[in-house]
């Protein structure tokens, strides 16, 4: 089975470090993030990736000169405009003469799902497509996706009010497709899968779902971009991991918890970093405070500066002497 993998969102959300890179390119401890979600996929027997491209294509072209990444062989599919979910699925799978059941996922998302088992459940029910369902304390801040007990897609309730919602399961971005799919959805202009191609699917009766139990994280904010690292680093997903790199210096007078410092990185004595990423050669110094944030490549956080709060410091900057920055964003992005 191949799968599309989309990657062509502008990762507005986590802009500046999104400046010149896309989001999936980000490293989730010190490994691009597109590696975790290809890798996770070769792991259940997909091995032929095609990568539906928009924002700045030239990037994964450059770090995959070969065409394989996590043991997958990539074909890179380049959206000529930005034409949506729905849109940028079928120019993909045109692209790349996808003719057979092939896998959709969203590159910003991690999860450990059964991908075996969920294809199982797809054919199991001659199912036309089959989106992958995740349970949500608060649906009132996503799409909500009500089925009956057979998984059969009753209707799609966008955004309903936590009290009155019909379910807390909401769409969690990885989908079976048949290729018939690619019919329902026109060429030549922005087209939602979401909003458009399967309400029609749920209305003829053609589109399954079900819940997978299993660990999921849309990496698409400061917060959850954090989040995806000490998960791993708490061992969330697995055994822990070590979030210093082995090129990263460190000194034995400094606080790090729970953090992720980079390749090259260095954080002086004297300085705290907790719950916080350093890219790669980012510098924290004596003195300096840095939490629940990210420090970009090469940039400074000069001595008693404080950096809290989901603060994301873009790749190459300085945080001047005795900063206070809470929930920032350096420099600030462009309206």
């Amino acid at each position: 089975m191949r799968a599309v993998v989309l990657v062509g969102g502008f990762g507005t959300r986590l802009r500046p470090l999104t400046n010149t890179r896309p989001k999936q390119m980000l490293p989730v401890v010190n490994r691009p993030m597109i590696e975790h979600v290809v890798g996770h996929l070769t792991e259940h027997g997909i091995d032929d990736v095609v990568l539906s491209m928009g924002y700045r294509p030239d990037a994964f072209a450059a770090a995959y000169p070969s065409g394989v990444c996590a043991g997958a062989r990539l074909h890179y599919a380049v959206e000529p405009e930005p034409l949506d979910t729905a849109g940028a699925i079928r120019f993909a799978a045109l692209d790349a003469g996808i003719d057979d059941t092939f896998l959709v996922l969203n590159g910003d998302v991690l999860t450990d799902l059964d991908v075996r088992s969920f294809v199982a459940f797809h054919r199991a029910r001659g199912a036309e497509a089959t989106i992958h369902l995740f349970p949500v304390d608060d649906p009132s801040r996503f799409g909500v996706v009500p089925t009956d007990d057979t998984g059969k897609v009753l209707a799609f309730v966008e955004k309903p009010p936590r009290e009155s919602a019909p379910t807390n399961r909401i769409n969690a971005g990885t989908y079976v497709l048949e290729p018939s799919v690619l019919d329902r959805i026109p060429g030549g202009r922005k087209v939602s899968v979401e909003r458009e191609t399967f309400p029609a699917m749920a209305a003829e009766g053609r589109l399954y779902a079900c819940e997978g139990a299993t660990y999921w994280l849309d990496t698409g904010t400061p917060e959850q971009y954090i989040q995806a690292q000490t998960d791993l680093l708490d061992g969330r997903r697995g055994a822990p991991v070590d979030g210093v790199d082995a090129s990263a210096q460190v000194d034995p007078a400094a606080v790090v918890v729970r953090s992720v410092v980079g390749p090259e990185a260095v954080v002086e004595a004297g300085a705290t970093v907790e719950g916080s990423v350093l890219l790669r050669g980012a510098l924290v110094r004596r003195g300096a405070v840095v939490t629940d944030s990210v420090v970009g490549a090469a940039a400074e956080v000069a001595p008693g500066a404080w950096v809290v709060g989901g603060t994301i410091v873009g790749d190459g900057e300085v945080v001047a002497t005795g900063t206070r920055l809470d929930g920032a964003r350096v420099p600030v992005p462009a309206s």
